[in-house]
């Protein structure tokens, strides 16, 4: 698929959308049988096909506390190999830090899938294309995205579930922050930033939209996210091929609402479904895993308890 063809499609049209919550206890647990039994609800047309992995790595972190864990990511590769993927790379293009190599140490992603030589690529210095975009939500009129984002078969966004000290929460599709290469938008991306978060977001993923979302919540991250927020462990996965409904399930989970993020709200009505009577849950049901996650106080309206519950509640 060359993912600059995609079409939008309004909300009315579209058919409901499977998600599906697996529990995985901790990064030990058998995260390749899980993942795979995962993906194979899905029955994804991946045979023969390259495959890239997009986790959200953000800067150094050894204990893996703001980036996606390798541990998934080994075993998401493995995964896609078993569904007859012919190729699956790895890719991301860090915000926090110009070092892409020093953030692989850090986390020690090779120790779990093994070398990383001609799998992982660091979109920050990729060859790009320019991409006119179709939805012009911020005030860019174009992206300049790396080649391999825009041409591979198959794309994955791997995310953290995280709050975000701007955007409210940092799922599937904040995660494609780091398909735009920093060696046409700097570091931490400032462009982006400039023209708004939110809008940005959109424009994105209206030019690069994943073809499947995968959501390590293994090990989360409240408060001050999406990297001085404090772990938060909720011990499951998220699956999805509608990168909104998928975020929108994991809001749910982090006792959230989706309509209130900005960006999700409006990720709502072209890229995806929001609503949950449009999301079709497999797997455990939101009310069983559900972990509150604590935000900061400017998105206060995210919570599932309305002002004038806390109001009731103050002395």
């Amino acid at each position: 698929m060359n993912r600059r063809n995609q079409k939008l499609t309004p909300s009315f049209q579209r058919p409901a959308s499977r998600v599906l919550i697996r529990r995985a206890p901790d990064y030990r647990c058998e995260l390749t049988t899980i993942v795979l039994e995962s993906l194979q609800e899905f029955q994804l047309p991946v045979r023969g096909k390259t495959v890239l992995l997009k986790p959200n790595f953000v800067g150094l972190d050894p204990l893996c506390i703001m980036n996606t864990h390798p541990a998934v990511i080994a075993a998401t590769r493995e995964s896609f190999l078993r569904l007859g993927a012919s190729q699956v790379l790895i890719g991301d293009g860090p915000a926090m830090d110009r070092d892409t190599e020093s953030i692989l140490e850090s986390v020690k992603l090779k120790e779990s899938t093994g070398p990383l030589g001609s799998v992982f690529r660091d979109l920050n210095l990729d060859d790009v294309s320019r991409v006119p975009l179709p939805t012009r939500a911020s005030r860019l009129k174009e992206l300049y995205l790396p080649k391999i984002v825009l041409g591979v078969d198959f794309l994955v966004s791997i995310a953290k579930l995280k709050t975000h000290h701007w955007a409210g929460v940092t799922l599937s599709l904040k995660n494609m922050f780091g398909v735009v290469p920093g060696s046409c938008y700097g570091w931490p991306k400032n462009i982006l930033h400039w023209a708004g978060i939110d809008n940005s977001i959109l424009d994105i993923n209206a030019a690069a939209r994943p073809d499947f979302a995968i959501i390590d919540g293994i090990v989360g991250m409240e408060g001050n996210g999406p990297i001085q927020g404090t772990p938060k462990p909720a011990g499951l996965l998220i699956f999805g091929d509608d990168p909104v409904a998928v975020d929108a399930t994991g809001c749910r989970v982090m006792g959230l609402k989706p309509e209130k993020v900005k960006y999700l709200a409006r990720a709502g009505t072209l890229l995806g479904n929001l609503e949950a009577a449009k999301i079709q849950e497999i797997g455990e049901r939101v009310e069983s895993v559900r972990s509150s996650f604590s935000v900061l106080e400017e998105f206060r309206e995210l919570t599932e308890v309305s002002n004038a519950v806390l109001a009731r509640k103050l002395p």
